[in-house]
C-alpha cells in the first residue's frame, strides 16, 4: 500500500503557508522603493493590476498542477510531457525550478543571517549604536562581506530544518499561522505609530497620488510587472511544491484569491510603514535592497522617538516574513530527496539543510550577484515552464478540470486562454526585461 502523503490540515493553513511564501524582502525592501521611485499611486494602479492578473493565472495554475501531480516541479513536469509520449524531457527541465529553489534559498540563507543578527541587537539594545549614516553603512559592509562562518546564518537554516522536520501540517502549516498573523500584527503597530509622526502625511500624499506621466512610462509597467511577479513567489517550485499537498476538495481559485490579497496588503503595509518614516525626516527614499533596510531604515530609527523599540518591532517583524519564505524554498529541494531517493523526512531536511548552509557560508561575500541571477533569469523561466507545462502541453481540458476541483461554481471561461496567451507570454517578457534591465523584480 503506498504510503499517505502529508498535507495540510486546514484551509486557513494551506492559505498562511502560501502567504508566508509570498511575503518577504521583496515586499519590504523593494515594494516601497518601487512605488517611491515610479510614481507613487500610478505605480500602486499597475502593480494591482498585475496581482490581480497573476494571482487569476500563474498562481492558480502553479497550485493546480502540483495537486494534480502531488509531487515537486520534477514529477509534475515529467507527467506532463509523458502525455506527449515521454517524461524524460519534462523531468529534465523540471530540475530548473527546483535548482532554482534550492538556489534561492541559499542567497536567503544569508539575508537570514543579517536578519537574525540585527533582531538580536535591537533586542540588545545596540543595534542603534551607530552615529551617522555612514558608520551604519560601514557596519553593515563589513558583516555582509564576512567569508566563512556565521552564527546567525547557521541559525536561521537550522530553525527551518527544525520546522520543515516536523512536516507539512505539523511544522510548515504551525509555523505560518503563528509567524504570519504577528507579522502582520507588528507591521501594522508600526503603521499606526509612523501615522502620528509630524510629517507623515507627506508621505501618504506621496502613495495616493497618481503621476499621469508616471502611467504612460513605459518602465513604471515593467518594474510593476515584475514586483508583481516575483511578489506571488510565481517560480514553478515553491507554490506548486505547496499545492502538492492540497486536497481535491479545496477551491483553489479562492485560495489563490486570499493570497494575493494578503501578499498585496503586506507590500501596502511597508509602504505605508517606510515612506511615511522616510518623510517624517525630510528623506527620500531612492534605494530598495538591503541598504534600505539594514542601513538607511536603522539610520532613520535612531532619529525618532521610541526608535529603539520601533527597531525591535520592525525587525522581530521581518524575522517572521523571511523564516517564512525560507520554509518554502527548502521544501522544494527537501520534497525532492524524499520522491527520487526515497529518504526519510528528516534525513532529506537535514541533507538539504547542510547542503544550504554550507554553499551559503561561502558566498556571503557575492549574495547580491548570486540574487540577482537567480532572480533574473531562474524565477522567471522556471514559471514559464510551469506555466508551458500546465496550460499548453497538458492543455487546456486538464488544465480545466483540476481548477474546477472543489469548485461548487463553474471556473470562469477567461481563465485559461487568459493564463494561456497573457500569462505564458509575461514570464518571457519578464525574463527579457531583466535581463536587458539588470533585474526588475
Amino acid at each position: 500500500m503506498e504510503k499517505k502523503r502529508d498535507s495540510f490540515a486546514s484551509r486557513w493553513g494551506f492559505v498562511m503557508a502560501c502567504i508566508g511564501s509570498a511575503v518577504g524582502m521583496g515586499n519590504i525592501w523593494l515594494f516601497p522603493a518601487r512605488v517611491s521611485g515610479y510614481g507613487g499611486g500610478a505605480f500602486i494602479i499597475i502593480y494591482l493590476f498585475f496581482v490581480l492578473l497573476i494571482g487569476s493565472t500563474g498562481v492558480i495554475g502553479e497550485m493546480s498542477f502540483g495537486r494534480m501531480a502531488r509531487s515537486g516541479p520534477i514529477d509534475a513536469f515529467g507527467k506532463a510531457t509523458e502525455s506527449k509520449g515521454s517524461q524524460k524531457p519534462g523531468k529534465a527541465l523540471g530540475f530548473i525550478p527546483t535548482l532554482g529553489s534550492l538556489a534561492l534559498a541559499i542567497g536567503y540563507s544569508v539575508v537570514m543571517g543579517w536578519i537574525l543578527k540585527y533582531a538580536f541587537s535591537a533586542l540588545r539594545g545596540t543595534l542603534l549604536n551607530s552615529s551617522d549614516v555612514d558608520e551604519f553603512m560601514g557596519s553593515f559592509g563589513e558583516m555582509a562581506s564576512q567569508f566563512g562562518n556565521n552564527m546567525w546564518q547557521s541559525i536561521a537554516v537550522t530553525l527551518t530544518v527544525i520546522i520543515l522536520i516536523f512536516g507539512i501540517g505539523s511544522g510548515i502549516e504551525k509555523a505560518n499561522k503563528v509567524m504570519m498573523p504577528l507579522f502582520f500584527f507588528l507591521f501594522l503597530g508600526l503603521g499606526i505609530y509612523i501615522a502620528f509622526q509630524p510629517g507623515a502625511v507627506d508621505g501618504y500624499k506621496y502613495i495616493f497620488t497618481v503621476d499621469a506621466k508616471a502611467l504612460a512610462d513605459p518602465l513604471t509597467w515593467i518594474y510593476a510587472l515584475g514586483q508583481a511577479f516575483f511578489s506571488l513567489s510565481v517560480a514553478g517550485n515553491g507554490t506548486l511544491i505547496y499545492g502538492s499537498y492540497l486536497s481535491d476538495s479545496e477551491d483553489i481559485p479562492r485560495s489563490a484569491k486570499n493570497v494575493a490579497f494578503f501578499d498585496t496588503l503586506a507590500a501596502m503595509l511597508a509602504a505605508l510603514v517606510i515612506i511615511p518614516a522616510m518623510a517624517t525626516a525630510g528623506a527620500k527614499l531612492d534605494q530598495g535592497g538591503p541598504m534600505l533596510m539594514f542601513v538607511f531604515l536603522p539610520n532613520l530609527f535612531k532619529s525618532m522617538p521610541g526608535g529603539s523599540v520601533i527597531a525591535i518591532i520592525f525587525f522581530v517583524a521581518v524575522t517572521f516574513a523571511g523564516l517564512t519564505s525560507l520554509i518554502n524554498l527548502y521544501e522544494t529541494p527537501v520534497a525532492t530527496l524524499q520522491e527520487h531517493f526515497k529518504l526519510k523526512r528528516p534525513l532529506a531536511c537535514i541533507i538539504t539543510g547542510a547542503a544550504g548552509l554550507g554553499i551559503s557560508l561561502l558566498i556571503q561575500h557575492i549574495v547580491s550577484d548570486w540574487m540577482d541571477v537567480i532572480s533574473i533569469y531562474i524565477c522567471p523561466l522556471g514559471a514559464g515552464l510551469a506555466g508551458i507545462m500546465f496550460f499548453w502541453v497538458l492543455g487546456k481540458k486538464i488544465a480545466e478540470k483540476e481548477i474546477s476541483k472543489g469548485r461548487e461554481k463553474p471556473l470562469p471561461r477567461y481563465i485559461i486562454p487568459l493564463a494561456k496567451y497573457v500569462f505564458c507570454p509575461l514570464c518571457i517578457l519578464v525574463l527579457i526585461a531583466g535581463a536587458i534591465l539588470g533585474g526588475i523584480g
